[in-house]
C-alpha cells in the first residue's frame, strides 16, 4: 500500500497529542500507533535488549561517522507510527524528514531488536513497512546478538550491509 500524505498528516496529529499527554509520558511503556491512531503499547524491553542496542549505537557512531544514530525513534509509516530501537540516518534526509518530533520517511538504516514477544509476522511486517516509508536498509538483531541485514526491497538476506560493509554480523550484548 502506497503512503499517502493523509496518513502523514494523521500520523503527525496523534502523534503530537500521544506525545503531549502527560499520562503517557510517565509510562515506563514504549508507545506506537496503528493506523487508526490506537495506542500500541508494550512493557520496556529486557536487559540483552539494552545491551544489543547500546553496542549497535556505538558501532554505528565508530563506522559511520557521517550520520547520526538515534534510539527509539518514532517514524510515520502506513500502520500508524513505529518506535525504532536504532535509527542511522544522514542530516540531509533528518531535516527533510522530521516534523513534529516525528520522522515521516524512514531513515537510511532502521534496525529492530527482537524481543521474546515478537513474532516472525509482526518484523516481517515491520520491515516491509520501513522499506515503504523509504529504508535503504533494514537490520534485525536476534535474541543472540545475530545481526540480519535486508539491502533495498529484498526478501532475502544479505551477507553485510551495504550502507556499512564492516558492521558485524555478531554482537555481544
Amino acid at each position: 500500500m502506497p503512503q499517502t500524505l493523509d496518513q502523514h498528516a494523521f500520523n503527525i496529529e496523534r502523534w503530537h497529542e500521544v506525545s503531549s499527554d502527560p499520562l503517557l509520558s510517565s509510562l515506563d511503556h514504549r508507545v506506537e500507533t496503528d493506523c487508526y491512531g490506537h495506542l500500541v503499547m508494550t512493557p520496556p524491553p529486557g536487559l540483552d535488549h539494552g545491551g544489543f542496542q547500546s553496542e549497535i549505537v556505538f558501532l554505528m557512531r565508530t563506522l559511520l561517522p557521517k550520520g547520526k544514530v538515534f534510539t527509539e525513534c518514532p517514524v510515520s509509516t502506513n500502520e500508524g507510527v513505529k518506535g525504532l530501537d536504532v535509527a542511522w540516518i544522514t542530516s540531509g534526509r533528518l531535516q527533510n524528514a522530521r516534523r513534529h518530533n516525528l520522522l515521516v520517511s524512514a531513515p537510511e538504516v532502521c534496525v529492530e531488536i527482537l524481543s521474546p514477544s515478537n513474532s516472525r509476522a509482526e518484523i516481517q511486517n515491520k520491515r516491509a513497512l520501513y522499506f515503504q516509508s523509504g529504508a535503504e536498509e533494514v537490520w534485525i538483531c536476534d535474541l543472540n546478538g545475530k545481526i540480519s541485514f535486508f539491502v533495498g526491497d529484498s526478501s532475502g538476506k544479505q551477507s553485510q550491509s551495504t550502507i556499512c560493509p564492516d558492521f558485524p554480523a555478531q554482537i555481544e550484548g
